[in-house]
Protein backbone atom coordinates (compact mmCIF):
# COMPACT_ATOMS: atom_id res chain seq x y z
CA UNK A 1 0.00 0.00 0.00
CA UNK A 2 1.14 3.53 -0.83
CA UNK A 3 -0.17 6.91 0.18
CA UNK A 4 -0.93 8.56 -3.14
CA UNK A 5 -1.17 12.00 -1.60
CA UNK A 6 -1.02 14.04 1.56
CA UNK A 7 -3.54 16.66 0.49
CA UNK A 8 -3.90 20.03 2.19
CA UNK A 9 -7.10 22.09 1.89
CA UNK A 10 -7.05 25.85 2.44
CA UNK A 11 -8.73 29.10 1.43
CA UNK A 12 -6.73 31.39 -0.84
CA UNK A 13 -7.10 35.13 -1.32
CA UNK A 14 -6.24 37.14 -4.41
CA UNK A 15 -3.67 38.60 -4.91
CA UNK A 16 -1.95 35.52 -3.53
CA UNK A 17 0.40 35.69 -0.58
CA UNK A 18 3.01 32.99 -0.05
CA UNK A 19 3.21 33.52 3.71
CA UNK A 20 -0.02 31.69 4.74
CA UNK A 21 1.11 28.66 2.74
CA UNK A 22 4.42 28.37 4.58
CA UNK A 23 2.87 27.04 7.82
CA UNK A 24 0.67 24.65 5.85
CA UNK A 25 3.69 23.46 3.88
CA UNK A 26 5.68 22.94 7.08
CA UNK A 27 2.93 20.77 8.57
CA UNK A 28 2.43 18.80 5.35
CA UNK A 29 6.16 18.16 5.12
CA UNK A 30 6.20 17.00 8.75
CA UNK A 31 3.33 14.61 8.04
CA UNK A 32 5.04 13.26 4.95
CA UNK A 33 8.35 12.76 6.76
CA UNK A 34 6.70 11.10 9.78
CA UNK A 35 4.71 8.74 7.56
CA UNK A 36 7.81 7.91 5.54
CA UNK A 37 9.81 7.21 8.70
CA UNK A 38 7.05 4.82 9.80
CA UNK A 39 7.45 2.83 6.59
CA UNK A 40 4.68 4.33 4.46
CA UNK A 41 5.55 5.38 0.90
CA UNK A 42 4.18 8.87 0.19
CA UNK A 43 4.01 9.64 -3.51
CA UNK A 44 2.95 13.31 -3.61
CA UNK A 45 1.90 16.35 -1.60
CA UNK A 46 -0.99 18.38 -2.96
CA UNK A 47 -2.89 21.60 -2.30
CA UNK A 48 -6.60 22.19 -2.95
CA UNK A 49 -8.32 25.57 -2.71
CA UNK A 50 -11.91 26.68 -2.28
CA UNK A 51 -13.97 26.99 -5.53
CA UNK A 52 -11.69 29.25 -7.50
CA UNK A 53 -14.30 31.82 -8.65
CA UNK A 54 -14.65 32.62 -4.93
CA UNK A 55 -10.91 33.39 -4.79
CA UNK A 56 -11.51 36.04 -7.45
CA UNK A 57 -14.74 37.23 -5.78
CA UNK A 58 -16.75 36.95 -8.99
CA UNK A 59 -15.66 40.25 -10.55
CA UNK A 60 -12.19 39.34 -11.85
CA UNK A 61 -12.77 36.60 -14.37
CA UNK A 62 -9.96 37.99 -16.51
CA UNK A 63 -7.58 37.11 -13.66
CA UNK A 64 -8.36 33.38 -13.76
CA UNK A 65 -5.32 32.47 -15.85
CA UNK A 66 -2.85 34.70 -13.92
CA UNK A 67 -4.26 33.20 -10.70
CA UNK A 68 -3.61 29.66 -11.90
CA UNK A 69 -0.06 30.49 -12.99
CA UNK A 70 0.72 32.30 -9.76
CA UNK A 71 -0.72 29.55 -7.57
CA UNK A 72 1.27 26.91 -9.44
CA UNK A 73 4.49 28.88 -8.92
CA UNK A 74 3.91 29.62 -5.24
CA UNK A 75 2.83 26.07 -4.47
CA UNK A 76 5.99 24.69 -6.05
CA UNK A 77 8.12 27.23 -4.22
CA UNK A 78 6.89 25.83 -0.92
CA UNK A 79 6.36 22.07 -1.08
CA UNK A 80 3.38 21.03 -3.21
CA UNK A 81 3.66 18.83 -6.28
CA UNK A 82 0.15 19.55 -7.61
CA UNK A 83 -2.60 22.12 -7.11
CA UNK A 84 -6.37 21.78 -7.54
CA UNK A 85 -8.40 24.91 -8.15
CA UNK A 86 -11.74 24.34 -6.46
CA UNK A 87 -14.67 23.69 -8.81
CA UNK A 88 -16.68 26.08 -10.91
CA UNK A 89 -20.09 25.70 -9.27
CA UNK A 90 -23.51 25.63 -10.95
CA UNK A 91 -24.23 29.25 -10.08
CA UNK A 92 -20.86 30.63 -11.25
CA UNK A 93 -20.71 32.58 -14.53
CA UNK A 94 -20.09 30.42 -17.61
CA UNK A 95 -17.07 32.58 -18.45
CA UNK A 96 -15.12 30.61 -15.88
CA UNK A 97 -15.89 27.39 -17.74
CA UNK A 98 -14.74 28.96 -20.99
CA UNK A 99 -11.41 29.81 -19.32
CA UNK A 100 -10.61 26.15 -18.48
CA UNK A 101 -8.73 25.29 -21.72
CA UNK A 102 -6.48 28.34 -21.32
CA UNK A 103 -5.84 27.56 -17.64
CA UNK A 104 -4.75 24.03 -18.47
CA UNK A 105 -2.73 25.18 -21.46
CA UNK A 106 -0.84 27.75 -19.39
CA UNK A 107 0.01 25.40 -16.49
CA UNK A 108 1.45 21.93 -16.05
CA UNK A 109 0.46 20.86 -12.54
CA UNK A 110 -2.86 22.65 -11.98
CA UNK A 111 -6.08 20.60 -11.97
CA UNK A 112 -9.56 22.02 -12.51
CA UNK A 113 -13.12 20.75 -12.34
CA UNK A 114 -16.63 21.96 -13.02
CA UNK A 115 -19.88 21.02 -11.41
CA UNK A 116 -22.66 19.58 -13.57
CA UNK A 117 -25.16 18.65 -10.84
CA UNK A 118 -25.82 19.07 -7.13
CA UNK A 119 -28.66 18.45 -4.68
CA UNK A 120 -29.94 22.03 -4.61
CA UNK A 121 -29.53 22.89 -8.29
CA UNK A 122 -30.38 19.57 -9.91
CA UNK A 123 -28.86 18.69 -13.28
CA UNK A 124 -27.85 21.73 -15.30
CA UNK A 125 -28.32 20.63 -18.92
CA UNK A 126 -26.45 23.65 -20.27
CA UNK A 127 -23.47 22.94 -18.00
CA UNK A 128 -23.37 19.35 -19.19
CA UNK A 129 -23.23 20.50 -22.81
CA UNK A 130 -20.60 23.14 -21.96
CA UNK A 131 -18.57 20.53 -20.10
CA UNK A 132 -18.67 18.29 -23.17
CA UNK A 133 -17.48 21.17 -25.32
CA UNK A 134 -14.61 21.96 -22.95
CA UNK A 135 -13.53 18.31 -22.80
CA UNK A 136 -13.31 18.33 -26.60
CA UNK A 137 -11.27 21.55 -26.57
CA UNK A 138 -8.90 20.31 -23.87
CA UNK A 139 -8.30 17.07 -25.78
CA UNK A 140 -6.56 19.08 -28.49
CA UNK A 141 -4.25 21.05 -26.21
CA UNK A 142 -1.75 18.21 -26.57
CA UNK A 143 -1.30 15.82 -29.47
CA UNK A 144 -2.04 12.80 -27.29
CA UNK A 145 -5.08 14.22 -25.47
CA UNK A 146 -3.30 13.95 -22.13
CA UNK A 147 -4.47 17.32 -20.76
CA UNK A 148 -7.90 15.91 -19.85
CA UNK A 149 -6.15 14.03 -17.04
CA UNK A 150 -6.31 17.38 -15.21
CA UNK A 151 -10.04 18.00 -15.78
CA UNK A 152 -13.12 16.40 -14.24
CA UNK A 153 -16.87 16.98 -14.17
CA UNK A 154 -18.40 16.70 -10.69
CA UNK A 155 -21.89 15.59 -9.69
CA UNK A 156 -23.02 15.86 -6.07
CA UNK A 157 -19.43 16.04 -4.79
CA UNK A 158 -18.72 17.73 -1.47
CA UNK A 159 -15.47 19.20 -0.12
CA UNK A 160 -12.39 17.46 1.30
CA UNK A 161 -12.00 14.61 -1.20
CA UNK A 162 -8.19 14.21 -1.35
CA UNK A 163 -8.04 12.70 -4.86
CA UNK A 164 -7.46 15.04 -7.80
CA UNK A 165 -9.01 16.67 -9.82
CA UNK A 166 -11.98 16.41 -7.38
CA UNK A 167 -10.38 18.02 -4.31
CA UNK A 168 -11.54 21.35 -2.91
CA UNK A 169 -11.75 23.15 0.42
CA UNK A 170 -15.11 23.71 2.08
CA UNK A 171 -14.04 26.70 4.15
CA UNK A 172 -12.86 27.21 7.70
CA UNK A 173 -9.54 26.07 9.11
CA UNK A 174 -7.02 24.41 6.79
CA UNK A 175 -7.18 20.62 6.78
CA UNK A 176 -5.18 17.58 5.80
CA UNK A 177 -6.44 14.31 4.34
CA UNK A 178 -4.80 11.20 2.91
CA UNK A 179 -5.58 9.55 -0.44
CA UNK A 180 -4.64 5.86 -0.55
CA UNK A 181 -3.27 3.69 -3.34
CA UNK A 182 -4.19 0.34 -1.85
CA UNK A 183 -5.51 -2.05 -4.49
CA UNK A 184 -2.82 -4.51 -3.37
CA UNK A 185 -4.60 -4.82 0.00
CA UNK A 186 -7.62 -6.24 -1.81
CA UNK A 187 -5.36 -8.55 -3.84
CA UNK A 188 -3.81 -9.97 -0.66
CA UNK A 189 -7.18 -10.31 1.10
CA UNK A 190 -8.98 -11.97 -1.80
CA UNK A 191 -6.29 -14.19 -3.33
CA UNK A 192 -6.03 -16.65 -0.45
CA UNK A 193 -9.53 -16.36 1.01
CA UNK A 194 -11.59 -19.54 1.37
CA UNK A 195 -14.92 -17.69 1.43
CA UNK A 196 -16.28 -14.22 0.72
CA UNK A 197 -16.66 -13.76 4.46
CA UNK A 198 -12.96 -14.49 4.94
CA UNK A 199 -12.09 -12.05 2.17
CA UNK A 200 -14.18 -9.35 3.79
CA UNK A 201 -12.79 -9.90 7.29
CA UNK A 202 -9.18 -9.84 6.07
CA UNK A 203 -9.61 -6.65 4.04
CA UNK A 204 -11.39 -4.84 6.88
CA UNK A 205 -8.64 -5.86 9.30
CA UNK A 206 -5.93 -4.58 6.94
CA UNK A 207 -7.68 -1.25 6.36
CA UNK A 208 -8.46 -0.61 10.01
CA UNK A 209 -4.95 -1.53 11.16
CA UNK A 210 -3.22 0.68 8.61
CA UNK A 211 -5.68 3.56 9.05
CA UNK A 212 -5.16 3.60 12.82
CA UNK A 213 -1.38 3.85 12.38
CA UNK A 214 -1.61 6.59 9.75
CA UNK A 215 -4.13 8.63 11.73
CA UNK A 216 -1.98 8.50 14.86
CA UNK A 217 1.05 9.70 12.92
CA UNK A 218 -0.80 12.55 11.19
CA UNK A 219 -2.57 13.74 14.33
CA UNK A 220 0.75 13.82 16.18
CA UNK A 221 2.20 15.96 13.37
CA UNK A 222 -0.78 18.36 13.61
CA UNK A 223 -0.62 18.63 17.40
CA UNK A 224 0.93 22.10 17.56
CA UNK A 225 -0.60 23.53 14.38
CA UNK A 226 -3.89 25.14 13.38
CA UNK A 227 -4.56 22.45 10.75
CA UNK A 228 -7.26 19.83 11.26
CA UNK A 229 -7.16 16.17 10.31
CA UNK A 230 -10.06 15.59 7.91
CA UNK A 231 -9.63 11.86 7.43
CA UNK A 232 -8.51 9.12 5.05
CA UNK A 233 -9.96 8.27 1.66
CA UNK A 234 -9.42 4.50 1.49
CA UNK A 235 -10.63 4.13 -2.09
CA UNK A 236 -7.99 1.47 -2.94
CA UNK A 237 -6.73 3.24 -6.03
CA UNK A 238 -4.66 1.01 -8.37
CA UNK A 239 -1.25 1.24 -9.99
CA UNK A 240 -0.68 -0.16 -13.53
CA UNK A 241 0.68 -3.59 -12.66
CA UNK A 242 -1.27 -6.74 -11.89
CA UNK A 243 0.02 -6.93 -8.31
CA UNK A 244 -1.69 -3.58 -7.65
CA UNK A 245 -4.75 -3.91 -9.90
CA UNK A 246 -8.25 -3.47 -8.48
CA UNK A 247 -9.56 -5.30 -11.55
CA UNK A 248 -7.38 -8.29 -10.70
CA UNK A 249 -8.54 -8.16 -7.07
CA UNK A 250 -12.18 -8.30 -8.15
CA UNK A 251 -11.49 -11.22 -10.48
CA UNK A 252 -9.90 -13.13 -7.59
CA UNK A 253 -13.37 -13.25 -6.04
CA UNK A 254 -14.43 -15.67 -8.80
CA UNK A 255 -15.18 -13.42 -11.76
CA UNK A 256 -13.84 -14.75 -15.10
CA UNK A 257 -13.26 -11.22 -16.40
CA UNK A 258 -14.33 -7.84 -15.10
CA UNK A 259 -17.10 -6.57 -17.35
CA UNK A 260 -18.87 -9.92 -17.60
CA UNK A 261 -22.04 -10.73 -15.57
CA UNK A 262 -21.17 -10.76 -11.89
CA UNK A 263 -19.16 -7.54 -12.11
CA UNK A 264 -21.91 -5.59 -10.39
CA UNK A 265 -21.94 -8.13 -7.55
CA UNK A 266 -18.20 -7.99 -6.87
CA UNK A 267 -18.23 -4.18 -7.14
CA UNK A 268 -21.01 -3.98 -4.57
CA UNK A 269 -19.23 -6.50 -2.34
CA UNK A 270 -16.00 -4.51 -2.27
CA UNK A 271 -17.75 -1.19 -1.72
CA UNK A 272 -19.85 -2.66 1.07
CA UNK A 273 -16.70 -4.07 2.66
CA UNK A 274 -15.09 -0.63 2.61
CA UNK A 275 -18.24 0.82 4.20
CA UNK A 276 -17.90 -1.61 7.11
CA UNK A 277 -14.33 -0.65 7.98
CA UNK A 278 -14.03 1.79 10.89
CA UNK A 279 -11.67 4.73 10.55
CA UNK A 280 -11.85 8.51 10.21
CA UNK A 281 -13.07 8.78 6.65
CA UNK A 282 -13.38 11.48 4.06
CA UNK A 283 -13.92 11.57 0.31
CA UNK A 284 -15.22 8.62 -1.69
CA UNK A 285 -14.03 5.65 0.39
CA UNK A 286 -15.38 3.45 -2.40
CA UNK A 287 -14.37 1.53 -5.50
CA UNK A 288 -12.33 3.38 -8.11
CA UNK A 289 -12.27 1.90 -11.64
CA UNK A 290 -9.84 4.10 -13.63
CA UNK A 291 -9.41 2.24 -16.91
CA UNK A 292 -6.03 3.63 -17.93
CA UNK A 293 -4.54 3.42 -14.42
CA UNK A 294 -5.20 -0.30 -13.99
CA UNK A 295 -3.57 -3.04 -16.10
CA UNK A 296 -6.45 -5.51 -15.77
CA UNK A 297 -9.18 -2.94 -16.48
CA UNK A 298 -7.17 -1.60 -19.42
CA UNK A 299 -6.83 -5.13 -20.79
CA UNK A 300 -10.55 -5.86 -20.40
CA UNK A 301 -11.37 -2.59 -22.17
CA UNK A 302 -8.92 -3.47 -24.97
CA UNK A 303 -10.64 -6.81 -25.57
CA UNK A 304 -14.07 -5.10 -25.40
CA UNK A 305 -15.14 -7.15 -22.38
CA UNK A 306 -15.44 -3.94 -20.37
CA UNK A 307 -17.51 -1.13 -21.88
CA UNK A 308 -18.46 2.37 -20.81
CA UNK A 309 -22.02 1.16 -20.12
CA UNK A 310 -20.61 -1.47 -17.73
CA UNK A 311 -18.66 1.18 -15.85
CA UNK A 312 -21.76 3.34 -15.61
CA UNK A 313 -23.69 0.40 -14.16
CA UNK A 314 -20.97 -0.23 -11.60
CA UNK A 315 -21.08 3.46 -10.63
CA UNK A 316 -24.51 2.75 -9.14
CA UNK A 317 -22.93 0.52 -6.48
CA UNK A 318 -19.36 1.78 -6.18
CA UNK A 319 -17.56 4.97 -5.38
CA UNK A 320 -16.25 7.36 -7.99
CA UNK A 321 -17.89 7.25 -11.43
CA UNK A 322 -16.03 7.22 -14.76
CA UNK A 323 -12.28 7.76 -14.65
CA UNK A 324 -9.55 7.97 -17.33
CA UNK A 325 -11.78 6.63 -20.10
CA UNK A 326 -10.00 6.63 -23.53
CA UNK A 327 -12.41 7.76 -26.25
CA UNK A 328 -12.23 8.57 -29.99
CA UNK A 329 -10.74 11.98 -30.70
CA UNK A 330 -13.63 12.98 -32.97
CA UNK A 331 -16.35 11.90 -30.55
CA UNK A 332 -19.49 13.99 -30.85
CA UNK A 333 -20.12 16.45 -28.02
CA UNK A 334 -23.67 15.14 -27.79
CA UNK A 335 -22.32 11.70 -26.85
CA UNK A 336 -20.03 13.19 -24.22
CA UNK A 337 -22.93 15.21 -22.82
CA UNK A 338 -25.14 12.12 -22.72
CA UNK A 339 -22.57 10.27 -20.61
CA UNK A 340 -22.17 13.25 -18.28
CA UNK A 341 -25.95 13.44 -17.85
CA UNK A 342 -26.08 9.76 -16.94
CA UNK A 343 -23.37 10.27 -14.32
CA UNK A 344 -25.26 13.29 -12.96
CA UNK A 345 -28.56 11.39 -12.84
CA UNK A 346 -26.99 8.48 -10.94
CA UNK A 347 -25.36 10.85 -8.47
CA UNK A 348 -28.61 12.66 -7.63
CA UNK A 349 -30.96 9.69 -7.77
CA UNK A 350 -28.72 7.63 -5.47
CA UNK A 351 -27.53 10.67 -3.49
CA UNK A 352 -23.85 9.83 -3.93
CA UNK A 353 -20.79 11.69 -5.25
CA UNK A 354 -19.68 10.80 -8.78
CA UNK A 355 -17.18 12.26 -11.22
CA UNK A 356 -16.30 11.88 -14.89
CA UNK A 357 -12.81 12.16 -16.33
CA UNK A 358 -13.20 11.46 -20.05
CA UNK A 359 -10.24 11.48 -22.43
CA UNK A 360 -10.89 11.89 -26.18
CA UNK A 361 -7.62 11.07 -27.96
CA UNK A 362 -6.91 13.12 -31.12
CA UNK A 363 -6.47 11.01 -34.23
CA UNK A 364 -7.69 7.84 -32.51
CA UNK A 365 -10.76 5.79 -33.41
CA UNK A 366 -12.60 3.11 -31.43
CA UNK A 367 -10.40 0.03 -31.11
CA UNK A 368 -7.12 1.82 -31.82
CA UNK A 369 -4.25 1.00 -29.45
CA UNK A 370 -3.58 3.46 -26.63
CA UNK A 371 -0.07 3.94 -25.27
CA UNK A 372 1.15 6.81 -23.10
CA UNK A 373 4.69 7.52 -21.93
CA UNK A 374 3.40 7.93 -18.39
CA UNK A 375 4.23 5.76 -15.39
CA UNK A 376 0.67 5.71 -14.08
CA UNK A 377 -1.06 4.61 -17.32
CA UNK A 378 -1.40 1.11 -18.78
CA UNK A 379 -1.69 0.25 -22.48
CA UNK A 380 -5.23 -0.27 -23.74
CA UNK A 381 -7.50 0.49 -26.69
CA UNK A 382 -9.92 3.32 -27.43
CA UNK A 383 -13.37 2.64 -26.03
CA UNK A 384 -16.60 3.79 -27.62
CA UNK A 385 -19.93 5.27 -26.59
CA UNK A 386 -22.99 3.87 -28.32
CA UNK A 387 -25.85 5.97 -29.65
CA UNK A 388 -26.10 9.41 -31.23
CA UNK A 389 -25.92 11.59 -28.12
CA UNK A 390 -28.44 14.02 -26.70
CA UNK A 391 -31.02 15.82 -28.82
CA UNK A 392 -34.44 17.42 -28.47
CA UNK A 393 -35.52 18.37 -24.96
CA UNK A 394 -32.19 17.31 -23.47
CA UNK A 395 -30.52 20.17 -25.34
CA UNK A 396 -32.66 22.84 -23.68
CA UNK A 397 -31.13 25.38 -21.30
CA UNK A 398 -32.70 24.33 -18.00
CA UNK A 399 -32.05 22.75 -14.63
CA UNK A 400 -33.85 19.48 -13.90
CA UNK A 401 -34.49 18.43 -10.31
CA UNK A 402 -33.90 14.73 -9.65
CA UNK A 403 -35.13 13.57 -6.26
CA UNK A 404 -33.05 10.93 -4.51
CA UNK A 405 -34.49 7.49 -3.89
CA UNK A 406 -33.78 7.96 -0.19
CA UNK A 407 -35.78 11.19 -0.12
CA UNK A 408 -38.67 9.51 -1.94
CA UNK A 409 -38.67 6.59 0.50
CA UNK A 410 -38.71 8.92 3.49
CA UNK A 411 -41.61 10.87 1.97
CA UNK A 412 -43.55 7.66 1.31
CA UNK A 413 -43.15 6.53 4.93
CA UNK A 414 -44.19 9.85 6.49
Amino acid sequence: MNIRSVTAFADMHYPLDEEPLLEICHVVSSCRDALTSAGFAVQTTRLATQPFPAILEGSKIRQAIPLARMLETIAHDVCFDYVALGPIRLDDPVEYIKAIPDILNETETVFVCLEIANRSGGIDLKRNLLAANVIRQVAYLQEDGFANLRLAALANVGPWFPYFPTAYHGGGAPRIALAIEGADLAIMAFREAATLRDARVQLIWSIESLAARMEEIVCQSLKHSTLLFQGIDFTLAPYPEDARSIGAALEYLGLPAFGTPGSLMVSAFLTDTLDRARFTRTGFCGLMLPVLEDTRLAARAAENTLRVSDLLACSAVCGTGLDTIPLPGDIDEGKLAAVLMDVAALALRLDKPLTARLMPLPGKQAGDPVTFDFEYFADSRVMTIDGDGVAGLLQHDQNIDIQSLLGRQQTSRS
